[in-house]
């Protein structure tokens, strides 16, 4: 069984974190960033905890 962290929901399944039974993350925490100067809207944002599965 994962270690389903349901503080952290995910629907990136291709994540290398994301739970293969439930639409959270197994990760204890996350880093939340930016790919702008001046972020705007959520579209701005980045979870830079993201690995590919392999």
């Amino acid at each position: 069984m994962d270690n389903i962290n349901k503080s952290i929901a995910c629907t990136v399944t291709s994540c290398k974190y994301h739970s293969d039974s439930e639409n959270y993350c197994t990760l204890n925490n996350i880093n939340v960033g930016t790919h702008e100067a001046n972020p705007t809207k959520s579209e701005c944002t980045d979870c830079n905890s993201f690995e590919c599965k392999d």
